[in-house]
């Protein structure tokens, strides 16, 4: 499958050399390609991009248009304007996946929620207001990247991702992609449709206390009943 990732820090590349590995073609999709490659230091694009030739690099817009599916793995504070620049017709009709937080980190950390997107609305459902005919699915943002792409790392896998979205096909299809990443159907949760994104982004604040009194993000949460 053709996906696209918005965004090249961290989780973007953990994604593209994740996806890669499992035989997608993947374009990460940046806001000035040129600027982005200038960068040669350890741990910049350009680096990873040497150690992983199959990756290639292109803008928002240029990403959105090559994907049959969209990551988007942007800070949440500038996620409208990632979205804007990607362009509505390039992510109509296309599952969005959804994995960003809207973080305030202007007073440092531990960082707190952008109240415009709290309690009664949320980024996952912004998105999907900007570009209504897109298939937005929200998930896997409760969590530290290394779970994301490898749940087995952790109590054999045995812990909770939720899903929410507006879109049935959408959320079976992107059910299907977190399965290549190792997530069993029993561990992932539908809450229902986008509106559930607010539950799940709130759910930042514990989990960032949690990192800061465990000193890693190797933990995750689970359900018993």
């Amino acid at each position: 499958m053709k996906i696209a990732i918005l965004g090249t820090g961290g989780v973007g590349k953990a994604f593209a050399a994740r996806l890669t590995g499992l035989g997608h073609s993947v374009m990460v999709g940046t806001r000035d390609r040129s600027a982005t490659l200038s960068k040669t230091e350890k741990g910049s694009f350009s680096e990873f991009m040497s150690q992983n030739p199959s990756v290639t690099l292109g803008s928002f817009a240029e990403a959105a248009a090559f994907g049959e599916m969209i990551i988007n793995v942007s800070k949440g504070a500038s996620t409208r304007d990632v979205i804007k620049a990607a362009g509505e017709a390039n992510l109509s009709g296309k599952i969005v996946i959804d994995i960003s937080n809207p973080l305030d980190f202007s007073k440092g950390m531990p960082p707190c929620l952008i109240p415009e997107f709290s309690n009664t609305h949320s980024l996952g459902e912004e998105i999907q207001k900007m570009v209504p005919d897109a298939k937005v699915v929200k998930t896997l943002n409760t969590m530290w990247n290394g779970l994301m792409l490898d749940p087995n790392m952790l109590a054999g896998g045995n812990h909770i991702n939720y899903i929410c979205g507006n879109d049935a096909d959408a959320k079976g299809q992107v059910i299907k992609l977190l399965q290549e990443f190792g997530w069993r159907v029993e561990n992932i949760l539908d809450l229902g449709d986008i509106t559930n994104a607010r539950a799940t982004e709130a759910t930042l604040p514990i989990w960032l206390r949690v990192y800061g009194a465990k000193k890693t993000g190797a933990f995750n949460f689970t359900i018993v009943s």
